[in-house]
């Protein structure tokens, strides 16, 4: 099994090779569905110079508009920035357009540039988020049961409403996922976190839900060849560049310790050295990584790669990797 996840990083690229890039992703998309991939994930950055994706659930309906089976994930979305009645609008109708496939991870962000350009107070984000989350759960809950009017329109497809989970790396986001009654989806591997959100969540009323704590082994940027060493050189500028900036942003904000999904390294020759959550594997390695995991982390356009030099390592994926596991579905 595997995972796709699309940033759409295209740096130095071209408006018509940043199109083609998000053409491909929906081709990849519709190839993946029903040949064993779990679940795509879009994601959410703003005033990015490489172009990172800004618009996730837009992003999230054209993924569902050429898919019909898989799970579509959108991790994370930055709540402070939303106004709440639109977004649970939003939420409603990509619940109806993907038949109750889309489920969201809400989190704060750490960029101030991304509050600046939105209009928002950074310095005040977590008592933002807090005060819009009520507001979207209690839209969202008017609309599946017609409590108040007026309210949202229409109700969502999903009886309950779209699936959401919170997500962030300290004990203050696990509290809020829990006493709000939501999943948690940590971004570091300390499973104390998984405590304090069933602790939340209990004081608060509500079962524990879903609660995922990562694996710092478990990469998520991975790229399957027939040959590492001609992997590394076809991808390996790809995975750093994308290496290189999501860490800087997490330096800046002092969340490298608490971010499982990077990884150190200036060179492409240290990238690989540091065998991280960026990495080109063997077909074997890859087999022992799903039967480990459970599936694939992919990011098959990671930092903006040739969708010619990227088909084939997705493509290896499904005709190589999952048949010696036994989890190709057709």
């Amino acid at each position: 099994m595997f995972r796709l996840r699309f940033d759409m990083r295209a740096p130095g690229q071209t408006p018509e090779e940043v199109a083609r890039l998000y053409e491909t992703a929906l081709e990849m998309s519709a190839w993946a569905d029903g040949h064993g991939c779990q679940a795509i994930a879009v994601s959410e950055h703003h005033a990015s110079e490489d172009g990172y994706l800004p618009a996730p659930l837009t992003m999230a309906a054209a993924i569902a508009a050429v898919t019909s089976r898989t799970t579509i994930m959108v991790a994370a979305a930055l709540l402070p920035l939303y106004d709440p009645v639109r977004l649970a609008e939003e939420m409603i109708v990509l619940d109806h357009l993907s038949r109750g496939r889309v489920m969201y991870t809400l989190g704060l962000g750490y960029r101030p540039v991304e509050y600046e350009l939105l209009g928002s107070d950074f310095s005040h984000r977590g008592a933002i988020a807090d005060e819009k989350l009520r507001a979207l759960l209690d839209h969202l809950r008017a609309a599946s049961d017609g409590s108040v009017s007026p309210r949202v329109t229409p109700a969502p497809f999903s009886s309950n409403g779209p699936f959401l989970t919170w997500g962030g790396s300290t004990t203050r986001a696990a509290a809020r996922a829990g006493r709000n009654g939501l999943g948690f989806i940590a971004q570091t591997d300390d499973p104390a976190l998984a405590a304090v959100y069933e602790d939340a969540a209990r004081a608060a009323g509500h079962a524990p839900g879903l609660c995922i704590i990562p694996s710092s082994d478990s990469p998520s940027s991975v790229f399957v060849a027939a040959d590492v060493d001609e992997g590394w050189r076809d991808v390996g500028p790809a995975l750093l560049a994308d290496a290189i900036s999501y860490r800087s942003w997490n330096e800046e904000a002092g969340n490298v310790d608490a971010n499982v999904t990077l990884t150190a390294g200036a060179t492409v020759a240290e990238l690989r050295a540091a065998n991280g959550s960026h990495r080109v594997v063997s077909i074997a390695d890859a087999v022992a990584l799903v039967r480990r995991f459970g599936a694939l982390g992919l990011q098959p356009l990671c930092g903006g790669l040739d969708p010619a030099v990227a088909w084939p390592y997705l493509r290896r994926v499904v005709h190589d990797v999952l048949p010696a596991v036994g989890s190709v579905r057709r």
